[in-house]
């Protein structure tokens, strides 16, 4: 008797830790049931750190990492007195830029409203230096040495898919990607891309990054580790300004 209460409180708890989600607007919004219940229906639930709406439009996930990189940058604020720029960089790079670039390639927003979002945290914080008030946002980013976010995320992707065409990855890039035929110009390893009719879709990992992984230079391509690649994406973005911009 003892024991099967115990599989019973275990049954509910477990229950209770799983939800639904519907996607599609072909979805059938089946009931599913777990040990005579029946799970609960949301619109939006965390998974791996990540929030997924069933429209899968990634506003929610923005306005989270909004908030938490916001939280931290005040809370620097108010604690950093002596508005060192080497110390504010690193607090920046460690307890604020990691929550607007987490696993980026999954949820990179395409719209304008959502980008602008995230790319105020790190407009506040270039205004943290009194002596870079009076520049422009882009201007101060390169008194910092840092990029934009946008231009983070779009490079992001590219290390991505470096990561598994090069075999550094545990995902095969077949999983996202298949090889164009018959394309001469370039660089060797060009994807194909699809026609797609939805945001969603087009916007995509495996859609949005095409474009720009096919720009690439056989040598850029050719890099051998992760970080040889990191240092040709660090001279295409001096040679060309715009390359990781939409």
């Amino acid at each position: 008797m003892l024991f099967e209460l115990i599989l019973a409180d275990s049954c509910c708890l477990l229950v209770d830790k799983c939800k639904v989600v519907h996607y599609g607007k072909e979805n059938i919004v089946f009931k599913y049931d777990m040990y005579g219940h029946q799970l609960q229906e949301v619109s939006l639930e965390r998974d791996f750190g990540i929030h997924v709406s069933s429209d899968l439009k990634v506003g929610s996930q923005c306005m989270e990492a909004y908030r938490k990189a916001s939280q931290n940058l005040g809370i620097i604020n108010r604690i950093i007195r002596f508005k060192n720029p080497g110390i504010l960089l690193s607090l920046y790079k460690s307890m604020i830029r990691p929550h607007l670039e987490f696993c980026s390639p999954a949820w990179s927003p395409y719209y304008i409203k959502d980008k602008h979002l995230l790319e105020r945290v790190q407009h506040r914080f270039t205004r943290m230096f009194s002596d870079l008030k009076s520049l422009p946002y882009e201007d101060r980013l390169c008194k910092l040495g840092l990029w934009s976010l946008e231009e983070k995320r779009n490079r992001a992707d590219l290390l991505e898919i470096f990561r598994m065409v090069k075999g550094f990855s545990a995902i095969s890039w077949t999983q996202f990607f298949r090889r164009a035929e018959g394309v001469t110009r370039g660089h060797n390893w060009k994807l194909y891309k699809e026609y797609n009719h939805g945001d969603i879709r087009q916007h995509s990992f495996s859609q949005r990054s095409i474009n720009r992984w096919n720009r690439l230079s056989q040598d850029e391509v050719n890099a051998q580790t992760i970080n040889g690649f990191k240092n040709c994406l660090q001279r295409r973005r001096q040679r060309e300004m715009d390359f990781f911009m939409e």
